[in-house]
């Protein structure tokens, strides 16, 4: 259905893109796609997104009809630490993939949250209903979920500002002789390997990432580190990291050395999303949830101890 806004003082001198993402309470990458699709006019003339828009502009848009989500709800068990009309807070197991895609058409967090919410469909995206941020599929701990279209833009919103609180531990091979330690370098493709990001880019995007060691375990040459990123790009920790010198055991596209040289068996990288804090989008309130250690890492740091004590 057609729409037709008009701009005022709040969005007037903005983006275009902007301004009708918040009149009409969608996220910008859906105007965006509605721009590319000669479905948004400015003035009754077709714009770029980037256009600047002034007090009293006519912003016309004519959304396509919503698509079916073409993702199967399946009965996969789901943590779940919290869960309201406009959002759901899960602890996602190390191994789970967010949302489909190649190699993986089923058996997601998407279609696992399609089956216990069953109002998620065409929120942000047929394949990607309600993902707000997404974990790497081996990487454990807590992620938000969005419920309707207005808590998904809140969300996003707020990830893009960099105003969600989140730390991660990871256990790191290798000891470094500073306490913490702050990496601040574009992330991007890798020149050579199209399926790895790196930090050797020619178009990376501007990363940081904070980090400070929690325990060191000089007997197996392991630490273990608390890391707050300030960006969230694809891989971003486990490359800064990786980039250091100090990379994440069990990590074997970023890592170095063989799995058996691990101290137990370790399927993915040893990282966890331990911490995730956020503003509810409609009651305004700050929220903060928190992850324990799933199985594998507990073995994992009862090991480190063990040797330790041994040492």
């Amino acid at each position: 259905m057609s729409r037709r806004l008009i701009v005022g003082e709040a969005e007037a001198g903005d983006r275009l893109d902007r301004a009708a993402s918040a009149l009409l309470g969608v996220t910008r990458a859906q105007v965006q796609r509605w721009s590319q699709q000669e479905r948004l006019k400015l003035n009754g003339k077709s714009a770029r997104p980037s256009a600047k828009v002034h007090l009293g502009d006519v912003i016309e848009a004519d959304p396509p009809e919503p698509i079916a989500a073409a993702v199967v709800a399946e009965p996969i068990p789901l943590a779940v630490l919290y869960e309201d009309d406009a959002l759901i807070v899960v602890d996602k197991p190390p191994g789970l993939v967010v949302h489909p895609g190649p190699g993986h058409p089923r058996g997601t967090l998407v279609n696992a949250l399609l089956h216990h919410c069953g109002d998620l469909a065409g929120i942000g995206g047929v394949l990607r209903p309600g993902i707000v941020h997404r974990l790497d599929r081996g990487t454990s701990g807590v992620m938000v979920v969005a419920k309707h279209d207005a808590a998904h833009v809140s969300l996003a919103e707020q990830f893009k500002e960099h105003s969600v609180e989140r730390r991660y531990q990871a256990w790191l091979r290798g000891v470094p002789r500073a306490e913490e330690g702050r990496i601040d370098r574009p992330v991007g493709r890798h020149p050579r390997d199209r399926k790895r990001m790196s930090v050797l880019t020619r178009r990376g995007r501007e990363a940081r990432t904070n980090w400070s060691v929690e325990a060191r375990y000089p007997a197996s040459a392991i630490t273990r580190v608390s890391v707050r990123p300030e960006t969230g790009r694809t891989h971003q920790i486990r490359v800064h990291l990786s980039a250091q010198g100090l990379p994440i055991l069990g990590d074997d596209v970023y890592g170095r050395g063989s799995r058996s040289r691990l101290p137990v068996k370790l399927d993915r990288p040893a990282l966890h999303a331990a911490e995730l804090g956020f503003l509810h989008p409609t009651r305004k309130e700050r929220l903060h949830f928190t992850s324990e250690w799933p199985e594998d890492l507990r073995a994992l740091e009862a090991t480190l101890t063990a040797r330790e004590s041994a040492s």
